[in-house]
């Protein structure tokens, strides 16, 4: 028995406000299923959540740290409640198996977990006595804070903003993507009960809500995540009033493997599997092409396929035995199927892998199996455009200095992985132009919420997690109390 849609509605100064209008989301592995509705809010919504704000802030910024962290850890323990049912949500909306799902919730909690931890020590004030007399630095927050959130990890991609904004003393509007909009709405809207009214806002909506809250001049800071397009739109709408902005954006990341990389280790061949296939590819930071030193380059993509066969089984996210589901959406499964028809058009070579353990709902769902491609050139699209699904190439490459230079005349910089003997590939990771580079992993395999993340180039402004994400969220002041007050160079 399919179980029924549900409506979410937004969040504006504490109370749920329903909408004339709303939007269907379909079930990406059973379109012909209806997961739930969520509103349309208007420019006016989006108005009235950021006054809400605006005015919540000025008392919200002067409760005691104590305070702000106990009532997060209070939200986090009701989300780890409801994590079972919201899970379950997610991937009903997103068509990501439930495994996936909980992973999700898994890596929120750990990021708002230890934020709540470190955020005393972060921001407390700097004393320092010198010689020229006192300097107290302090950190403020900033004010209101707009975040818009994608769909492919919707509850962890809005948590990382979430956390450090409420806890630094921000007040928050935040905008899930439609493509995911119902368990986060949930999960936001239980958070949000722990906080005075005005605090945390939610809505949704079309492009009007997204230009008013990246240009409405209460708004001091934009949190985004997302394509490098949409960011380059958002800076335009933020530029006539300067605002703080944190963009972790789209990447092209590669996973370079050099000749001392051992094809015959079977844990390490499965990492590199999952780096490129997790989520059905739809990962910001999934390694989405892999160069290979040539003199390894046939055993590796043999040993690649092997592994890849093991691991991967298509179908209903339901299904236990599922490692990949659905696509999320219509529109994804045809740009990724579409670079690879044009790859194979101009004579590479696409390989299937896994097994579809469900052929009736894959031939009805949003589902794409997985494929590697070889014997693309290194500027064909499928190469150098983000593909943001199942599918991956694997390129040779004949000497170090080649490989690096095809890394970086990318106009991304997420992320990057370097696999092989651990001195030789750190070497090669320093000359690497990148947010981060992981050594012999990829992708959420490698993430560790203590340390910052975010890119380089056009994949990014700012970072989140570790004591960066936390500080992103604040304004440094300086108090001089100096002891010369007078300067000697200034005459009489």
């Amino acid at each position: 028995m399919a179980d029924k849609p549900i409506t979410v509605h937004a969040i504006i100064n504490g109370e749920q406000v329903s909408t004339e209008k709303q939007y269907p989301r379909e079930n990406p592995a059973k379109p012909e299923e209806i997961v739930g509705y969520a509103p349309i809010n208007t420019k006016e919504d989006a108005i009235s959540a950021i006054d809400a704000a605006y005015t919540a802030f000025k008392g919200w910024s002067q409760v005691a740290i104590e305070e702000r962290v106990e009532r997060m850890n209070r939200a986090i323990q009701k989300l780890k409640d409801a994590a079972p049912e919201l899970s379950r949500l997610l991937s009903r909306e997103h068509g990501k198996p439930l495994y996936d799902a909980e992973g999700e919730f898994a890596v929120s909690f750990m990021w708002m977990e230890y934020a709540c931890s470190i955020v005393k020590d972060v921001i407390k004030d700097q004393v320092k006595e010198h010689e020229n007399g006192k300097t107290i630095i302090t950190y403020d927050p900033i004010g209101v804070v707009s975040a818009i959130t994608p769909w492919n990890y919707p509850i962890s991609l809005s948590t990382i903003k979430i956390a450090p904004a409420l806890l630094t003393g921000n007040t928050m509007v935040i905008k899930p993507s439609p493509f995911a909009p119902l368990a986060v709405s949930k999960a936001i809207d239980i958070i949000a009960s722990e906080f005075p009214p005005g605090v945390l806002n939610l809505v949704h909506g079309e492009s009007d809500v997204g230009i008013e809250l990246t240009s409405n001049p209460k708004v001091a800071k934009i949190a985004f995540t997302g394509g490098t397009k949409t960011a380059k739109n958002i800076m335009k709408s933020a530029a006539d009033t300067l605002k703080n902005m944190t963009l972790e954006l789209g990447g092209n990341d590669a996973a370079i493997v050099l000749p001392s990389f051992d094809v015959n280790d079977s844990r390490a061949m499965r990492r590199m599997v999952i780096s490129n296939f997790l989520t059905a590819g739809q990962i910001c930071m999934i390694a989405k092409r892999v160069y290979v030193h040539r003199s390894i380059y046939d055993s590796f993509v043999e040993k690649f396929t092997e592994a890849a066969n093991k691991w991967i089984r298509v179908g209903d996210p339901f299904n236990p035995d599922v490692t990949i589901g659905a696509v999320n959406n219509k529109n994804q499964v045809q740009y990724v199927q579409g670079l690879i028809d044009d790859a194979q058009s101009k004579g590479a070579e696409v390989i299937k892998l896994g097994k579809i353990l469900d052929p009736e709902i894959f031939e009805k769902g949003y589902f794409l199996q997985p494929t590697v491609v070889l014997g693309a050139d290194s500027h064909d699209p499928i190469v150098v455009e983000e593909q943001f699904g199942p599918t991956v190439p694997i390129i040779p490459f004949d000497h170090e200095d080649e490989v690096i230079n095809l890394h970086n005349e990318s106009i991304y910089g997420l992320t990057s992985s370097v696999w092989g003997e651990e001195e030789h590939a750190i070497k090669v990771a320093r000359r690497i132009e990148a947010g981060t580079t992981m050594i012999n992993t990829a992708a959420v395999q490698g993430l560790d919420v203590r340390f910052p993340f975010g890119g380089v180039k056009q994949s990014g402004v700012g970072r989140e997690y570790g004591e960066e994400g936390l500080k992103s969220y604040v304004e440094t002041h300086v108090i001089n109390v100096p002891k010369n007050l007078e300067l000697p160079y200034i005459p009489e």
